[in-house]
C-alpha cells in the first residue's frame, strides 16, 4: 500500500519506531497534499528499525510503502481510537517547505516593465524594469 501524510508524533518501541500519521491525499509526485479536510483519518506506522524521534517532528510530510498489519486501539483525547497499522517497506521524508517553495498553496506573483527609448543614427536609449 502507498500512502502519505503529516507526522503527528513519533516514539521508540522495542521493535522499532512508531509514527502516528494523519493520512493525506497524494499528488502526482506522491507527495502528501496540505488539504487537511481530505484526510481519511489517522494510522500508526511501524518502521522496524530505530529512527530517532527527534528527526520525525510533528508537521513533516512523509510517504510510505508498506503492508497493512492490523489495527491497534489507543487513546485519542478522551476516546479509544482504532488505528489501522502499517509496517513500512520503503519511505520518503519530504524536506520542509521553504519560504520560496510553492508547495502547499497557491502562488501569486506580479511582474511589470516599462521602457523608454529614443535614438538617432548613432542610437541610444534607456529603460526601467521591475
Amino acid at each position: 500500500m502507498l500512502l502519505g501524510g503529516k507526522i503527528l508524533k513519533a516514539k521508540r518501541l522495542q521493535e522499532g519506531t512508531q509514527v502516528e500519521l494523519l493520512q493525506l491525499p497524494l499528488d502526482t509526485d506522491q507527495e502528501p497534499t496540505s488539504d487537511l479536510t481530505r484526510s481519511q483519518g489517522r494510522l500508526m506506522v511501524l518502521h522496524q528499525t530505530f529512527l530517532d524521534p527527534a528527526t520525525l517532528t510533528p508537521g513533516l510530510l512523509v510517504t510510505f510503502v508498506g503492508e497493512v498489519s492490523g489495527a491497534t486501539t489507543d487513546q485519542l483525547d478522551d476516546i479509544d481510537y482504532r488505528y489501522p497499522t502499517l509496517t513500512v517497506k520503503h519511505w520518503y521524508l519530504w524536506p520542509p517547505a521553504t519560504p520560496n517553495d510553492r508547495r502547499g498553496g497557491p502562488y501569486i506573483g506580479a511582474y511589470g516593465g516599462m521602457g523608454v527609448g529614443a535614438g538617432s543614427r548613432g542610437g541610444g536609449g534607456s529603460r526601467i524594469g521591475f
